[in-house]
């Protein structure tokens, strides 16, 4: 099946079998109500019954047990694609055949031969709009079904000419005639249909990987789940919406793979692939994670523990650790960029993912021309609201210093109504700290940590996420959350989720600000 090119055989063969069931099913009951209609009308009108009537019923029954088998049993279980190929035939010209004899057997009643004869021709055609096929198939099909009707007008043109309306020749070229435009309609419309299958197919077709279902979708980009045409493993790919196709854009997002495909970090999203639709359309295959993002995961729960937090504080610094010496600054380290999850049966594996707005630290990979600030609001370090181009590896951890503030409140650091309320509140206010906010315990070593964290000034933070992960250890609260009481947790999570229908997430969104702008233009967000 060329329409589906990154699906297996099994995908192919299920697909095909459950076209043709559904074919078989409903024949079998258009043909029951048919012949029970026609069985009631012989027994109401008995002088409408033809001679040959109980012949033709014998053959009809004998179709519909065929017909009722195929559907009822031998469809149930699994068959080869070849298989599949001549059931598909064997059902139409069984029905020609039935309908071709009884056209012959009935023609003396010139309805009956036209009534045989328009009904398969409903059969030809609900043939080539429920089963797929190629056009060339559906007219092999279509004129191999119509040869019992060709040998029926033969023999009525040679054996009873009397019966005709018309001469025996042109009868019989009309026979041709019909059954032929029937033919060239379903062939078609098979084909057409067919082709509507391969267009859709391609244009949810990413090089090997077709996309199956979206995740998530951003003003830069959406994410969708995908299947490898040949590999197992869950995969997400992401790509720029052609309306987003602007050469900033492209570069940024195509710097985002580049940057991203270095990190190797068990607490990053690992990148698979990359490249371009034959559209043009960027795209990038990444590990698929099944887990809830901090976002959603505090708006659900309530605050975590001060213990859990920082068991998922230290992974987002592993993670980040590995960025920041390879010259890479994140810029947009918030909850819903964390996605916390269970791999294999190890509970609480953080994943740290879009690296969309990453900066090359080393190299001051940031553009050029006005200085525009990238994040979300609620997470931004003052400097990157200041002075966005000293942004750097201390930025990120005044991010994971709000992120921690997040875990152990489930309030934000600042509250605003407006983004510059949010961008002067980082630049000019003092936190409150976080223990004021809360019932829940935290001990004045981690508070001070997230303080420090949340410093305006970027010296007065830890020097290195490293350094930072290396605190956390430090804390009374570092090895107070076990496994077992997260796989407990996390029991009764995929318990609770289980009936949920699949949603984004509630985080807040990722936006640009435009400093420049904003000191011309008052109250604007570019």
């Amino acid at each position: 099946m060329p329409w589906i090119p990154a699906a297996t055989a099994d995908e192919i063969r299920d697909h095909v079998q459950q076209r043709l069931r559904l074919m078989a099913g409903l024949i079998f009951w258009v043909c029951l109500v048919l012949f029970g209609f026609v069985l009631s009308l012989y027994e109401l009108y008995p002088q409408t019954r033809p001679l040959g009537a109980d012949l033709v019923h014998a053959f009809a029954f004998a179709g519909l047990a065929a017909l009722g088998a195929i559907w009822g049993i031998a469809m149930r279980r699994p068959l080869a694609i070849q298989v599949l190929y001549r059931i598909d035939a064997l059902i139409v010209l069984c029905i020609g055949g039935v309908f071709g004899l009884s056209a012959y057997v009935n023609s003396e009643q010139r309805a009956a031969v036209w009534a045989a004869f328009i009904w398969h021709t409903f059969t030809v055609f609900s043939r080539a709009l429920i089963v797929p096929s190629t056009g060339r198939r559906t007219a092999v099909t279509g004129v191999v079904s119509y040869v019992p009707f060709l040998a029926a007008g033969v023999g009525m043109a040679i054996q009873r000419p009397q019966q005709l309306e018309i001469p025996p020749v042109p009868f019989v070229i009309g026979v041709v005639l019909f059954a032929g435009m029937a033919t060239v309609l379903a062939t078609t419309g098979s084909r057409l249909i067919y082709g509507l299958r391969a267009d859709l197919r391609q244009a949810r077709q990413l090089g090997q990987y077709t996309l199956t279902g979206l995740i998530a979708r951003g003003p830069m980009s959406a994410v969708y789940h995908a299947r490898h045409a040949l590999l197992r493993r869950p995969t997400a790919v992401k790509l720029l919406p052609p309306e987003k196709h602007g050469a900033d854009d492209l570069a940024r997002f195509e710097r985002e793979v580049q940057h991203m495909s270095q990190l190797t970090h068990p607490n990053t999203v690992a990148i698979y692939d990359y490249g371009r639709s034959p559209d043009g359309v960027f795209y990038y295959a990444m590990e698929y994670v099944d887990g809830v993002d901090l976002e959603v995961l505090i708006h659900l729960d309530g605050p975590l523990p001060a213990p859990r937090a920082v068991q998922v504080l230290r992974q987002i610094c592993g993670a980040l650790d590995e960025a920041h010496s390879r010259g890479l600054t994140h810029r947009d380290v918030k909850p819903a960029n964390v996605i916390l999850c269970r791999r294999g049966n190890q509970p609480d594996v953080v994943k740290v993912l879009d690296f969309g707005l990453v900066v090359e630290v080393e190299r001051g990979e940031g553009g050029s021309g006005a200085p525009a600030v990238l994040g979300t609001p609620a997470y931004l370090a003052p400097e990157v609201i200041t002075s966005p181009g000293d942004v750097g590896p201390r930025s990120d951890l005044y991010g994971v210093g709000a992120v921690a503030y997040f875990l152990l409140t489930g309030e934000r650091v600042f509250a605003g109504t407006s983004v510059a309320q949010l961008c002067l509140a980082h630049v000019h206010e003092t936190p409150v700290p976080p223990s004021q906010r809360t019932d829940r315990p935290i001990s004045a070593e981690l508070e001070a940590l997230v303080l420090a964290c949340l410093s305006k000034d970027p010296g007065a933070r830890p020097e290195s996420a490293r350094a930072l992960r290396a605190a956390l250890d430090l804390v009374p609260e570092a090895d107070q959350w076990d496994e077992d009481a997260a796989l407990a947790w996390w029991t009764s999570f995929e318990e609770r989720r289980k009936p949920a229908a699949d949603g984004g997430s509630a985080g807040p969104r990722t936006i640009t600000v435009d400093l420049m702008a904003r000191a011309t233009t008052s109250g604007e967000v570019a």
